[in-house]
């Protein structure tokens, strides 16, 4: 089988069958994707590539107990989204709780890290990283994670839905108010191109 065109289910199944190359593909066709993701989390490029490396680590350890009725995706970004989270309250990293309540009146917690350390520095354009990050940052925190895994971690919104528990529909409409919104903010920006592109089909902003 040519493992560069086997699905995400078939290199796990080769993979617990001792396959270890299946892994590296999967490795290969998600590390920088679930790198970038982590970066816009903590705020930090080379903890993020540590992290990513973790993730897999953790990923390898557990695939036995991967769920096939769910995407590996789903599952990887997870476990990544996990240490990211708790490596930033283990460290006690300078970070802000952000407080919401959602449409059930529930409240809802993100915390987000002080980014000095910006994981959006690949922009040419210095005034659109920083207006980028600042409106990223003034997002409801329920957009931010959406926005972040749909344009960091590249995820369709499908595996969205599946990560966060949502209906496919709520995703798609948080995301079009979440895009309306950075669209608003980076209007001077727009009018000579895009801002940010998704990775599945391209949500340009």
């Amino acid at each position: 089988m040519d493992f560069e065109k086997a699905s995400d289910e078939q290199l796990v199944r080769l993979a617990l069958d001792g396959e270890e190359d299946a892994f590296t593909i999967l490795v290969r066709r998600y590390q920088r994707r679930l790198t970038a993701f982590l970066g816009q989390l903590v705020g930090d490029v080379e903890l993020a590539r540590e992290l990513s490396q973790e993730t897999f680590i953790r990923a390898w350890s557990a695939l036995d107990r991967f769920n096939p009725k769910y995407r590996f995706s789903t599952w990887l970004f997870r476990i990544g989204h996990n240490l990211g989270i708790d490596h930033l309250r283990r460290r006690r990293l300078k970070t802000v709780a952000l407080y919401r309540n959602d449409r059930d009146g529930d409240e809802v917690e993100l915390v987000v890290e002080d980014l000095s350390k910006d994981p959006l520095g690949h922009f040419e354009n210095a005034d659109l990283a920083l207006s980028l990050k600042q409106a990223i940052e003034e997002l409801r925190p329920e957009y931010r994670e959406l926005v972040m895994l749909r344009h960091f971690g590249c995820l369709s919104y499908q595996e969205i839905a599946e990560f966060k528990g949502m209906p496919l529909g709520t995703v798609k409409n948080k995301l079009f108010r979440a895009h309306s919104v950075l669209r608003k903010a980076l209007a001077p920006f727009c009018e000579t191109g895009g801002a940010m592109r998704g990775g599945h089909g391209g949500d340009q902003l």
